[in-house]
């Protein structure tokens, strides 16, 4: 978590500004994670017969999201409008294996990308390169927790 904040410092100077342009880089922090996607697994750590959950610990992942994914989906992850999509209602989570929604966040999803339907770009690990995969397993986790989709 270090990490996190020093790397952010790294990238906003100290000055009046720096919140706002925090916030600013943060808003492009996972909003597609509520859109579109395939069928097959479920939330809740049933993710179907073939797939397995990668573990995580939820409770790190909720630190994470707090400082990383908030400022889009919102304190509660039930979205913020024109940013991030909610996770508490997102098909798109409960459609996806963790590996699959793992991939996804690495990855990123640019705002031109047909199934992007908020027209947000989302950046790869939610523009914080500092975080790894253990990070975002365990965001992955909280994820599961805050989902309510086919539960």
């Amino acid at each position: 978590m270090e990490k996190t904040k020093t790397k952010l410092g790294a990238l906003f100077p100290a000055g009046p500004t720096r919140g706002l342009a925090a916030a600013l880089l943060l808003g492009l922090v996972l909003p597609a994670a509520g859109c579109g996607g395939g069928g097959g697994a479920k939330a809740g750590g049933d993710h179907g017969a073939h797939a397995t959950s990668l573990g995580g610990d939820a409770a790190r992942g909720k630190q994470v999201y707090m400082n990383t994914c908030a400022s889009c989906h919102g304190p509660n992850a039930e979205g913020m409008p024109g940013l991030g999509k909610s996770w508490v209602t997102s098909e798109f989570i409960a459609s996806q294996t963790d590996q699959q929604l793992l991939e996804f966040i690495k990855k990123g999803r640019p705002a031109t990308d047909p199934a992007n339907t908020t027209k947000v770009d989302m950046p790869p690990k939610g523009g914080n390169p500092a975080l790894t995969d253990e990070d975002l397993i365990n965001v992955i986790a909280f994820m599961r927790t805050v989902n309510k989709v086919n539960k």
